[in-house]
């Protein structure tokens, strides 16, 4: 056995070298990992339920095998004949580290639940669902007529209703005898209209039912899977809801999936099954929310990237890996959700919006149905910000279409002190020019952290850890204040005139938060930390200013930050970051959740359905992965806003000192040599 092994956690992306031996709980601890405990380690609470993974894992250059941690010992034999372990679990507190392993923790065992922030956007619907309820008067068969039952409930329907060419599965068709005959001859039926004018018989119920029909629409995110519970009478959202994506541990973003799916035997598979297991988990969620049965259901919408469209639908997502990055399919689609195994009303269809393109997905196809770009007088550039960004620029003449893999440092993971979004983790942050000193909120408390009472309300978890918005926060703040030049340099204590910048190796770190008197974390701001903001942040630049070029303007006139996280961002700290191009501050706003928006238009309206489908035929693509000028783009975006332009339209707002640690750092080097 070797003297130590490497341990990554997922979804929290945190990873090191631990002693080989160390339980998985000790490990975590070490690492700063959420993993929860109650009974100290005795294996009695199940509270530190682990999942190992085992795959070949190119992104984080290891394998993790079967043998990776140690047998069941007596501990949790003894608990897997008590309460039974479920399937792929093990007690962290129990199971010991024996070689390089990736560990899932899920969210039930996390100390800080993920807080998902998705909810729905007000907006009013245009009501036109592609799923209503009909009550018919059906004959009843004679010796003058012994025509089949569904025969004469089609004619009913034709005669009563207008609707010709039904169509039904043998799901429903094994009912149809026994529910005209419950009703008396008066049913309820349940009727999903095709874009060809035909008509499927999703449900039949005897007499006038008169419950509400229901729709689902699901924004499937790479790291998120967010679902609104949607009345299909009226466009109400009676429930939302969401949850981590299954399929992170598998790898935070979309190529480490895609490479996990080509190294690793039925890998795909795996992830496949990983996310209907999510959907279906979401779907119960959604109806306990609302306190309706899931069978209300008729009909949902997907929206998603390529990558999880493909491994949503079970299909090879290998191609999407390499140039020129087909997808299968991109077409919108119509399948039965018992095909997805999605558990809703057996009869209900699945409409999954079109892709645009191989990297830009049926998410970005919803942004533009809800943001309407096509429509603008002036451009306006639509960035939804997540692990993986799509970016939309148009107007009425034209609309173009990208995506940049910004990676997941947005989401908290490759930060050293980084979380999800949960309560204790920092959400907004201030840092005083003068003092240098920072205060900061975090998720769930209102009080900042310089105000009385605030280490009373932030109760016994304490602070955690800095999730997305926070991170893009200090940043920037830390830019305005001084402490970091342009190039991304973290000053000394001398340069920067505060004890908060510590030595850490080579470079600094500055100081956010020190509970270490009372036993609690002490959270820095790394120069590694800097350097993945700078990387996540100058690919999203580089994209909107590809699409820039190709529309011939060097300026916006309008941004509109969309998505869960882009709802979150502060407009002025994003353009200090750089993370958009110059732009008036006040014309950047946000569109919240502008893909789930979509995916809830689409549900209630056929035309918005038809309107998409022949949009997303007239998007221009825009292939960042092969575009000359990214690179350029790229480098330049790396400073702190930007290496070339100035960010005149910023002069009003902020003022950014100019600052240089590089002479001083090279110097430090070379005297540590």
């Amino acid at each position: 056995m070797p003297d130590e092994v490497m341990v990554v956690f997922t979804p929290s992306g945190r990873r090191g070298r631990v002693e080989a031996g160390i339980s998985v709980l000790d490990a975590a601890r070490k690492l700063g990992v959420d993993l929860n405990s109650v009974c100290g380690g005795r294996g009695i609470c199940s509270k530190c339920l682990i999942a190992p993974t085992i795959g070949q894992f190119a992104k984080h250059g290891m394998t993790s095998g079967p043998d990776a941690l140690s047998d069941l010992n007596e501990v949790e034999q003894r608990y897997d004949r008590i309460r039974g372990l479920p399937d792929g679990r093990r007690l962290g507190c129990q199971a010991r580290l024996l070689a390089d392993a990736v560990i899932d923790v899920p969210p039930g065992s996390q100390l800080h639940r993920q807080v998902v922030r998705k909810s729905a956007a007000e907006r009013v619907m245009e009501m036109d669902p592609a799923v209503r309820s009909y009550l018919v008067e059906v004959c009843q068969p004679s010796l003058e007529d012994p025509s089949s039952d569904f025969q004469r409930l089609s004619d009913a329907l034709a005669h009563q209703w207008g609707i010709r060419g039904l169509a039904a599965d043998l799901a429903v068709l094994v009912r149809v005898q026994q529910v005209l005959r419950k009703g008396g001859w008066q049913v309820t039926a349940i009727i999903g209209h095709q874009d060809d004018g035909s008509a499927r018989l999703i449900d039949l119920r005897p007499g006038f039912d008169q419950n509400a029909l229901l729709g689902l629409a699901i924004d499937l995110g790479t790291t998120t899977i967010a679902g609104h519970l949607v009345s299909l009478d009226d466009g109400r959202v009676l429930a939302s809801s969401g949850l981590m994506n299954p399929q992170i541990r598998y790898g935070e973003d979309l190529m480490s999936r895609v490479s996990y799916g080509m190294m690793n035997a039925g890998g795909a598979q795996e992830m496949t099954d990983s996310v209907r297991v999510g959907l279906a988990e979401l779907v119960a969620q959604l109806s306990a929310e609302a306190g309706l049965c899931a069978e209300q259901i008729v009909d949902a919408t997907i929206v998603c990237n390529p990558v999880m469209h493909h491994l949503l639908l079970g299909l090879d997502p290998v191609e999407l890996g390499q140039a020129p990055f087909p997808p299968a399919i991109s077409s919108a689609l119509h399948l039965a959700a018992s095909e997805l195994q999605i558990p809703i009303n057996p009869g209900a269809t699945v409409y999954m919006l079109p892709l645009i393109a191989g990297h830009v997905g049926a998410d970005a196809a919803a942004v533009v149905l809800s943001e309407q770009p096509q429509k603008s007088c002036k451009p306006v550039l639509v960035v939804d910000v997540g692990t993986n960004a799509e970016l939309v620029l148009g107007d009425r003449t034209r609309v173009l279409a990208c995506s940049s893999p910004t990676g997941p440092a947005f989401e908290g993971a490759q930060i050293s002190h980084g979380q999800r979004a949960a309560p204790g983790a920092i959400e907004r942050v201030r840092i005083d020019p003068q003092t240098k000193e920072p205060r900061f909120r975090v998720i769930g408390i209102d009080a900042w952290s310089d105000e009385p009472g605030f280490a009373k309300v932030v109760g016994p978890g304490g602070v955690t850890g800095i999730c997305g918005s926070g991170i893009i926060e200090i940043v920037a703040e830390m830019r305005m204040a001084g402490i970091m030049d342009q190039s991304g340099l973290i000053g000394s204590p001398e340069q920067t005139g505060t004890p908060r910048c510590i030595a850490d190796g080579r470079t600094f770190s500055y100081v956010l938060h020190d509970d270490s008197a009372q036993g609690g974390p002490v959270i820095t701001v790394s120069q590694g930390d800097i350097r993945a903001i700078q990387l996540a942040k100058s690919a999203v630049h580089a994209g909107a200013r590809l699409l820039m070029d190709e529309f011939g303007i060097d300026e916006l006139d309008r941004v509109v930050l969309a998505g869960a996280f882009g709802a979150h961002i502060s407009p002025l700290h994003a353009l200090v970051l750089g993370m958009i191009p110059n732009c008036d501050p006040a014309r950047v706003t946000s569109a919240g959740n502008a893909a789930g928006t979509g995916a809830r238009m689409a549900l209630c309206s056929r035309a918005a359905r038809r309107e998409i489908e022949a949009q997303v035929q007239r998007i221009t693509r825009i292939e960042t992965a092969i575009a000359p000028l990214f690179q350029q783009h790229f480098v330049a975006a790396n400073a702190i806003p930007h290496a070339t332009d100035r960010f005149e339209k910023l002069a009003g707002h902020v003022s950014l000192p100019e600052i240089s640690f590089q002479a001083a750092a090279g110097r430090n080097r070379r005297r540590r040599r």
